[in-house]
């Protein structure tokens, strides 16, 4: 579980991820909904949003949800993840007067087997279920129970960490075609919106619960990359995380994700991934293609009210520029440091979340229009969306030969890596983006997303000079890294 706190008038606050958090023995899903195995049929196109209004009748007050129910809730599964994790065989394992006695091998880890739960939307007829990342993350083993208790195996073809969602697709379907749900507009949602809850919280099995949109583009939920979320007061608990929150037409208008509570349950204040950002992940895992991004390439901070005050806005909102990539594209674009982007296609940006929110729902190869604030004046860019460079083939490298870096794999910095680890434009050095388990590199310390900077007085600035460095044999190794922003220096044995 995912767990962060704050305080507030004395108060812990929790954000809680809410999948993924309970342990249960065997499976045993609940039976509800039932699915129809028939043939596919041609998708028909969504019908028109009926208009909003608020019930005026005491008939209309007792309509009820039930066919909104019925239609959607074959499309949201549940899931179950196991993972594999060391367990001590005695609470005095770690404790070194203990091992110096009785030697390690009586406090050797154990497997131990942990299960847990969450939810999943069916994307895709073949059986595509979107759920968090969260949800799955480490498992050995992953199943989906659909509403009426058949159980199915799943492989995870896209875990999708900068977003929080991964995409499931189902083994040796059987013949059944899954009943897929239809996204909806999300940046269309008012606050007031109906909306409908459906998960498995606690494992009790499939719950639906009703609320409205409380609010929208809400950030400093998660420590995630795309934060902006829907806010909901329909009861999320613990289980529902990767369920669905849909309209008042059936349409996913979100995947169901954290809440924020004081005892792990919901107390009214829920949170969504929007179902556009939800659509990009969940087309990659149907045609199996990678998530591609794009990068705008600047650094870019809120706008506060000091800042609006001096720039002459009648309101503080957008998200200021404060350092652009050397011909990158937003410096290609016409961007420079001061600017401030105040609308992506028309749609306001409130800060820097929202901005990279509104660009990331953005396909590569579209050109959007940016609204632009420089000095008093405003003005609208063509902004041509473009993913970030590929790395060259020789700017990764991998120490395999018998050395004590043996097993980490590096990235030389470039601008756009530089920019996602906030790191200046101009940095240098290489970045370890992997080590594998139980290699010398490991049992030395480095981790991953340190910056090697120099190696035994060689200056470290591309991945050759560090593979051919690091392959060397020597009596001892002075290494100058950078880790969480801090430059530091260590002697370890050659």
């Amino acid at each position: 579980m995912s767990l962060r706190t704050l305080v507030f008038s004395g108060l812990a606050v929790a954000v809680i991820a809410i999948g993924g958090t309970l342990a249960f023995s065997p499976w045993n899903a609940p039976g509800q909904a039932q699915v129809q195995t028939a043939p596919a049929q041609a998708e028909a196109p969504p019908p028109a949003a009926a208009p909003r209004a608020v019930p005026t009748s005491q008939p209309q007050v007792q309509l009820s949800f039930a066919p909104i129910v019925q239609a959607v809730s074959p499309s949201v599964v549940n899931v179950y993840a196991t993972r594999i994790e060391s367990q001590a065989a005695s609470p005095f394992a770690n404790d070194p007067f203990f091992s110096r006695f009785f030697g390690d091998q009586y406090f050797q880890t154990r497997p131990r087997e942990s299960r847990s739960l969450g939810s999943g939307v069916v994307v895709d007829g073949a059986g595509v279920i979107l759920t968090n990342s969260h949800v799955i993350n480490g498992a050995t083993d992953v199943r989906i129970a659909l509403s009426d208790g058949r159980e199915f195996a799943v492989d995870v073809v896209v875990e999708d960490k900068q977003t929080d969602l991964a995409v499931l697709r189902v083994r040796d379907t059987r013949g059944v075609t899954f009943p897929a749900i239809t996204f909806a507009d999300s940046d269309a949602l008012l606050v007031g919106d109906l909306v409908l809850a459906i998960g498995n919280p606690f494992g009790v099995g499939q719950t639906v619960t009703s609320g409205i949109v409380s609010a929208l583009a809400r950030t400093g939920v998660e420590s995630s990359d795309y934060e902006f979320f829907i806010q909901t007061d329909a009861a999320i608990n613990p289980g529902n995380s990767g369920g669905a929150l849909v309209d008042m037409q059936g349409r996913l208008v979100g995947i169901n994700t954290a809440i924020y509570s004081q005892s792990g349950g919901s107390v009214g204040i829920g949170f969504a991934i929007p179902a556009n950002m939800a659509k990009l992940v969940a087309e990659a895992g149907v045609n199996g293609g990678e998530i591609v991004r794009p990068w705008f390439g600047a650094k870019m901070q809120a706008v506060d009210s000091d800042i609006a005050n001096s720039l002459g806005m009648d309101a503080p909102h957008g998200a200021l520029i404060t350092d652009v990539a050397p011909n990158g594209p937003a410096a290609r674009a016409g961007f420079q440091s001061g600017d401030v982007i105040l609308a992506v296609d028309g749609q306001r940006v409130d800060d820097p979340s929202a901005f990279n929110f509104r660009l990331a729902t953005k396909p590569i190869g579209q050109t959007t229009k940016l609204e632009r604030l420089r000095g008093t004046s405003t003005d609208t860019l063509d902004f041509p969306v473009e993913a970030a460079p590929a790395p060259a083939d020789n700017a990764t490298a991998t120490i395999s030969a018998d050395s004590r870096f043996s097993g980490v794999t590096v990235r030389q910095l470039d601008p756009a890596l530089s920019e996602s680890k906030n790191l200046p434009y101009d940095a240098t050095g290489v970045l370890i983006t992997a080590i594998t388990a139980g290699s010398p590199a490991e049992a030395m310390g480095l981790q991953v997303d340190d910056v090697i900077l120099q190696l035994n007085d060689t200056d470290i600035k591309d991945a050759q000079t560090f593979s051919t460095t690091a392959s060397q044999r020597v009596r001892t190794w002075q290494i100058i890294l950078q880790r969480d922003g801090r430059v530091s220096r260590a002697i370890v044995s050659g």
